[in-house]
């Protein structure tokens, strides 16, 4: 990830790593609300990996996570972008954690409980001294857990492998990223991925599944899901079935 938090155009793109689901949802409605694109992580290795796919304008970063400290995962960031903004979210007790977060290279925190406003402001400020708090709306870059779609290059990654996909394939996966957790029928994805509805058509839609699959999923904790009856939805691998 090395020099490219400001080097993609686009929307503005903001990690949102913490552990707390009710948290992370409310700092993200604020984060598109202030005309930003988020990206939730749930801990420290979720967060390296969503960062090395999205190359984040800026950071709100807790500063205790269930797996990586968050001065590990500041530390990370840091050395792949020396000039990453980064927000700390810290226990309002917590001094010493936080004069240990400005050292290791935080820009900024807030004490919990916070305001969404306040921490709104502290981001547009770090992104405006950053010079990247402006951008035109593009939404070309998916990210769902580790898996990582580029609609410009055409290119996926999974857990930063690259992995090969047919053009079909390629819309297929588009449309199951564009409606994470969504179940999607068959006719539905006949329909936006072939522009038909013609019988027979579902045999047509297994068959591209099945190999989306192989490519997505082998060897890996899966993430496009059958619904019986139902039809397809992708999931983050960790929230599993």
């Amino acid at each position: 990830m090395t020099g490219t938090s400001g080097s993609r155009t686009g929307r503005v793109r903001v990690l949102i790593v913490d552990d707390e689901p009710t948290l992370t949802e409310l700092l993200s409605v604020a984060v598109t609300e202030a005309g930003w694109r988020p990206y939730p992580a749930a801990d420290g290795h979720s967060a390296l990996r969503v960062a090395q796919g999205c190359a984040p304008h800026a950071v709100v970063l807790d500063g205790m996570l269930p797996d990586l400290d968050g001065l590990q995962v500041l530390r990370r960031l840091r050395h792949d972008d020396p000039k990453l903004p980064v927000l700390m979210l810290t226990a309002r007790d917590a001094l010493e954690h936080r004069l240990d977060g400005l050292e290791a290279g935080a820009d900024d925190y807030v004490t919990k409980p916070f305001s969404l406003e306040e921490v709104v402001l502290r981001l547009r400020g770090l992104l405006r001294r950053a010079g990247t708090e402006h951008g035109r709306a593009d939404d070309s870059v998916r990210v769902l857990g580790d898996l990582v779609l580029a609609e410009d290059s055409r290119e996926v990654r999974r857990a930063g492998t690259p992995i090969q996909l047919t053009a079909k394939e390629f819309d297929l996966l588009g449309l199951l990223m564009n409606h994470p957790r969504q179940v999607l029928s068959k006719a539905q994805i006949l329909d936006h991925v072939w522009n038909s509805s013609f019988d027979g058509g579902g045999n047509l839609v297994e068959v591209y599944i099945s190999g989306l699959r192989r490519k997505i999923d082998k060897g890996r904790a899966p993430m496009i899901h059958t619904m019986r009856g139902l039809g397809y939805a992708i999931r983050p691998a960790e929230e599993g079935r």
